[in-house]
């Protein structure tokens, strides 16, 4: 091979290596503003979704049921500071009125906070229910969000549960905040703006042993809220049904058991759940965003939702397996 065409090889080689560069130099020049216009629209985009989210739930009128402990509380919280005009109902005048001592020294920052309400009463009262309704309305004048979210959990075997702790639990988690929404739906329809928010559970998606009479209440809150969901969209009225895992509150100690006696037991799963601060904000934002489901659960209960869905069979055999072990752990 001669000297003159080693030379002219070595000029392609140069000269294609420099195409290379070039090409990856006009390619990084393309593809970075690209890459950053679209993340500023994202960004962009985030900021107006949480600023629209932030003016729907200012200055509205929201009702919050179970407010005196755990994810009420905390809800309370974050809809108190996002500037919403809030009405607290429980069983508890005492506690409700530390709660709105507690709302009133915090830092109002550069939202405008509202003096709270508080209405008293017990969810499985139905007569009760409706007269609060009546309450709710003279003192606020309007409902613009309902968050039903009171509830009681239970502990037991069907065999030896009595049907009155059925009936007990039906009536809290069931019965009660269906009555406070029928209560409520009118005022909300006359004013044309409404939304339904109801705190439901994974088991009102799946049921796991031992756990008949709750199971039970959040599938009939499921499906009665997926129905209303549908009827009041003609009203311009939203229905957000939130499904949350385990939650660190007191709601396995002050579950009940097969014969209405208290469980009194803090259960591993549920010490081991989330926040009710981080349940509440994800709250807010399925508020503000119009969320019409929000599932809030681990990588476990979500796979059980879909596989009772897509695999029954495998599902009810897991089940079946999980109720035979946790019976082995009791008779131990």
């Amino acid at each position: 091979m001669g000297a003159g065409e080693t030379h002219v090889k070595s000029e392609l080689r140069r000269s294609m290596s420099y195409s290379k560069l070039r090409s990856m130099d006009l390619t990084s020049w393309v593809i970075l503003p690209i890459l950053l216009g679209c993340f500023g629209i994202y960004s962009l985009f985030k900021v107006l979704q949480k600023l629209r989210n932030s003016a729907y739930v200012q200055d509205a009128v929201v009702v919050i049921t179970g407010a005196t402990s755990g994810l009420g509380k905390e809800c309370v919280k974050v809809f108190y500071k996002a500037g919403a005009q809030l009405v607290l109902c429980g069983r508890n005048e005492e506690i409700l009125k530390d709660l709105i001592t507690e709302l009133n020294q915090m830092r109002k920052g550069s939202i405008q906070t509202h003096k709270p309400h508080m209405v008293i009463f017990d969810l499985a009262d139905i007569e009760a229910v409706t007269s609060a309704a009546k309450e709710i309305l003279q003192l606020a004048g309007k409902v613009d969000i309902l968050i039903n979210n009171a509830g009681i959990s239970y502990r037991g075997t069907i065999l030896n549960t009595k049907i009155s702790v059925d009936r007990m639990i039906m009536d809290t988690n069931y019965f009660g905040p269906v009555a406070l929404t029928k209560a409520l739906l009118p005022s909300m329809i006359t004013n044309k703006r409404g939304h339904i928010v109801t705190i439901s559970s994974v088991q009102g998606k799946i049921s796991i042993p031992f756990r008949s009479a709750y199971s039970a209440s959040k599938h009939a809150t499921q499906a009665f809220f997926d129905c209303l969901r549908a009827e009041m969209a003609q009203h311009n009225i939203d229905v957000t049904v939130v499904n949350p895992g385990y939650i660190q509150t007191n709601l396995s100690l002050n579950a009940v058991t097969d014969d209405g006696s208290k469980y009194g037991v803090m259960d591993k799963s549920t010490a081991e759940g989330r926040t009710p601060e981080e349940v509440a904000n994800i709250v807010l934002r399925a508020v503000g965003e119009r969320s019409k489901e929000v599932l809030i659960a681990g990588i476990v209960p979500t796979v059980a939702v879909y596989l009772r869905a897509l695999a029954p069979k495998i599902f009810f055999s897991l089940m079946a397996a999980r109720a035979r072990k946790e019976r082995k752990i009791k008779d131990s």
